[in-house]
């Protein structure tokens, strides 16, 4: 079994948030895959950017704006 960090993107409205989390993989089945706290610091994110509680969302990782772009 070997576990790596990587950054995952949380996507809401007009902010994305930038969270490192831990992939677990196994070898076999369905793996790489979240452990159950990296998954619920996801959704915890997207709840508190849903709601529109920046300071929450800035405790569990980066946030940025998306800005549009005109041709």
């Amino acid at each position: 079994m070997n576990k790596y960090r990587r950054k995952k993107l949380v996507r809401e409205g007009q902010y994305i948030v930038e969270i490192e989390v831990e992939l677990i993989d196994t070898g076999e089945g369905w793996s790489p895959y979240l452990s159950l706290e990296d998954a619920y610091k996801l959704d915890d994110v997207r709840a508190a950017l849903h709601r529109g509680d920046l300071e929450s969302a800035a405790r569990l990782g980066r946030v940025f704006t998306l800005t549009p772009v005109t041709a």
